[in-house]
């Protein structure tokens, strides 16, 4: 009963390191993405200006 109490324990918190670290790259994406698009809107401008 231990054991399995245990072993329940480490997924519980292996799975909440994990969830954080696919929040974590969500939002780094995100962030990328806006970067990259403002960077190409800005291109486009100065092309056709």
């Amino acid at each position: 009963m231990r054991a399995l109490l245990i072993v329940i324990m480490s997924l519980f918190f292996a799975g909440c390191a994990t969830w954080q670290g696919i929040k974590q790259d969500s939002s780094d994406a995100a962030e990328w993405s806006k970067e990259k698009v403002n960077k190409g809107a800005t291109y486009v401008k100065e092309k056709t200006e």
